[in-house]
């Protein structure tokens, strides 16, 4: 049997843990030149390329993005007992961040929503934006020393 390409394993390993969870910690740079983070509910694409998230348009972190959309999200399979010391597993997401446009909005609108069908209503209101992260690199951490860095970027 033949094994299965590096690239396979690490995208099932990503996909698992992003099917596994709905919230993410998203970290974006503060007025003050300290990491701001938040929670988010959010999905990510097939092809891993972006994650999506939304919030509304008056909040800190919308405002640290329009600034500076250097972004990286958090998002780990943890559930809180002592066998996490060994089975926890973690994506670190680095990349930036983007307000969805309207020529694209109904297409990742709906992948946003396959995953967090109950934020519709909070989607949408006229100063909620569907946030789009152009994921450049993952890291994917398990047993808490293993790290793996994966590129994004084409010819990586």
């Amino acid at each position: 049997m033949k094994p299965e390409p590096k690239e396979t394993v690490w995208k099932g390993e990503i996909q698992r843990i992003f099917s596994s969870q709905l919230l993410a910690v998203l970290a974006s740079a503060g007025e003050h030149g300290y990491p701001y983070t938040s929670l988010v509910a959010f999905c990510a694409t097939e092809d891993l390329r972006y994650l999506l998230f939304a919030t509304d348009r008056f909040t800190r972190k919308y405002r640290n993005m329009e600034e500076n959309p250097h972004v990286s999200l958090l998002i780990d399979n943890r559930n809180n007992s002592p066998s996490d010391l060994q089975n926890a597993a973690a994506v670190t997401a680095v990349g930036k961040a983007f307000r969805v446009m309207a020529g694209e909005r109904a297409v990742f609108r709906e992948i946003f929503l396959s995953k967090v069908p109950d934020l519709k209503n909070f989607l949408g209101e006229p100063s909620t934006a569907l946030m789009k992260v152009e994921t450049e690199y993952y890291y994917l951490v398990s047993r808490f020393q293993k790290v793996r860095e994966i590129s994004m970027k084409a010819g990586k």
